[in-house]
């Protein structure tokens, strides 16, 4: 019960601001990580993915995934927030296929479908190929923070599943590359048709052919599949990109209520995840 009550006070006084500072000690990143992820989880059943994100919900998530980019970047730390551990992993295991981008190059940002709308896409995707709609989910996340990064590849993937336009044509079934629902569908109908989903990990190497990628694709979706609250947690989530000088931000919460749709940013590689979730 004594544990409860800094709990309960924390979240009383609401979310982190937008620059709020991280802990630097294991046992303040373990307590901020819980408390962030209580915060976030009872935004989320207020919230419940109708509509935009709610600024309370933004503020935790963007606080929640600091978290999780630092302690990608400090194992030691990490081991002291077992909570986190799926998603330090993923972001671990992105971060090798993570490259800098030129600055003359720009990203294009939008707001995604809506959450809802999505778990429809995911779920017609199952009844009909069979590929759990958590997997389809953590594609989507990785390949384009579910639609909210723009850009076509540098190899000419396109749309928020990322398909190359071969590819597309053989499995795309008719549809449009950038429409979410067409490219959640023609996702599922190449995963099926390489072996999802007897054999999952086989399905997405031809997807994109890195372990690593597999592998984080593995852990985002085990821990949708497990977590009632994680789906609408990455869909929360803001977009950082790689430069050549550093990591920027450029969707979720900002000081001002506008928004900029498009940043003079580096594009996306077909195996680099700009969004670097």
């Amino acid at each position: 019960m004594r544990a409860a009550v800094p709990l309960l006070l924390a979240l009383l006084a609401g979310p982190p601001v937008v620059d709020a500072p991280l802990p630097g000690d294991a046992a303040g990143l373990r307590a901020a990580y819980t408390r962030t992820t209580a915060g976030l989880d009872t935004a989320i059943d207020r919230w419940q993915g109708r509509g935009a994100i709610p600024r309370e919900a933004g503020l935790y998530a963007l606080y929640q995934e600091r978290i999780v980019r630092l302690l990608a970047t400090r194992p030691r730390l990490a081991k002291a927030v077992p909570a986190a551990r799926s998603d330090v992993l993923a972001r671990q295991e992105l971060l090798k296929l993570t490259a800098p981008y030129p600055p003359h190059k720009q990203v294009k940002v939008g707001a995604p479908a809506p959450a809802p709308a999505l778990r429809r896409f995911y779920a017609e995707a199952q009844r009909r190929f069979g590929v759990r709609w958590n997997v389809l989910a953590a594609i989507n996340f990785v390949e384009s923070r579910f639609g909210a990064v723009r850009n076509d590849s540098v190899a000419g993937a396109q749309g928020p599943m990322q398909f190359l336009p071969a590819t597309w044509r053989a499995y795309g079934l008719g549809g449009d590359v950038h429409d979410p629902h067409d490219a959640i569908l023609g996702a599922a109908s190449y995963l099926h048709a390489n072996g999802a989903p007897n054999d999952l990990r086989r399905a997405l190497l031809r997807y994109n052919h890195s372990s690593l990628y597999v592998d984080a694709v593995l852990r985002y979706s085990g821990r949708m599949g497990r977590n009632r609250h994680a789906f609408l947690e990455y869909y929360a989530w803001p977009v950082f990109v790689r430069t050549a000088s550093g990591w920027r931000r450029v969707t979720g919460p900002r000081r001002s209520a506008q928004v900029s749709q498009n940043s003079n940013l580096p594009q996306r590689s077909r195996q680099q995840a700009i969004s670097s979730p």
